[in-house]
């Protein structure tokens, strides 16, 4: 576990900060929160970021807006290549109060690059200039669904189990193999999920699935080597994918970038 690291936020004249990290696969970067809007970017790498109730997977073409205050961690799936950009509050009011995926543009994706590459050169004027832009491709920027429920930690054994599952989403991995290293009866998560997140385990499970398929897709991977991934045969993955989005693995790309 390590604990976040942001740049320092209380002697600065900028409406914004860039930061430039790498982290590597495995980390956990604790629950903590900022006074600044953040927006968080990997230019290489897929990492889970979780709020108090909810897990948004996050491949390289899609950043996360995190308005002040929220609480968050980040697990890294792989490694990463960070460049976040932090927002002074006043200037993080002209965006959404909620979290969201957002996907990144080529020009958005360059705006975040220049204002990181731009944080120690004294030119006011174009920092201003770079960062109005920026605020307004965010406020622009199209939202994407990755995101799963999270349970409150009251009960570590169903979080723990959620958590297992999220690093190994794969049919393979029984219920009952995980119910047993999470230290719990069946029947007692059984309970629990739905008490907590009002769902399943199956349907739950299914949701981390295709948040991890869309994620595996967008960075190239083949359709058949996704379902197997996940325990599934090429032809029964596609027909969950299509029966839950409403279009086949093959052509969600397709319809994203329309």
């Amino acid at each position: 576990m390590a604990r976040a690291t942001p740049p320092d936020l209380s002697s600065t004249s900028k409406p914004l900060r860039g930061l430039a990290r790498s982290y590597p696969r495995g980390l956990y970067i604790e629950p903590h929160q900022h006074a600044w809007g953040q927006v968080l970017y990997a230019i290489s790498g897929v990492m889970w970021l979780e709020t108090e109730r909810e897990a948004l997977l996050v491949p390289p073409q899609r950043a996360v807006w995190l308005p002040p205050g929220v609480t968050h961690g980040i697990r890294v799936v792989s490694e990463l290549e960070m460049r976040n950009i932090y927002l002074r509050p006043t200037l993080a009011e002209a965006l959404e109060p909620q979290v969201r995926i957002v996907e990144v543009s080529r020009l958005l994706r360059e705006l975040v690059l220049a204002l990181v590459e731009q944080e120690r050169e004294d030119d006011p004027g174009y920092y201003e200039a770079l960062a109005n832009l920026a605020l307004l491709e965010l406020r622009r920027a199209r939202h994407s669904w990755l995101r799963v429920p999270l349970p409150d930690d009251a009960d570590r054994r169903l979080l723990g189990l959620c958590q297992a599952v999220m690093a190994a989403p794969s049919l393979e991995i029984s219920f009952e193999r995980h119910a047993e290293q999470a230290g719990a009866s069946v029947r007692t998560l059984t309970r629990l999920f739905q008490r907590s997140l009002g769902l399943g385990f199956a349907e739950w499970r299914r949701q981390v699935q295709l948040a991890t398929a869309v994620t595996a897709l967008i960075q190239g991977t083949p359709v058949s080597t996704v379902a197997r991934s996940l325990g599934y045969q090429p032809s029964s993955f596609s027909d969950m994918f299509r029966r839950e989005l409403g279009v086949a693995p093959s052509d969600y790309l397709r319809r994203d970038g329309d």
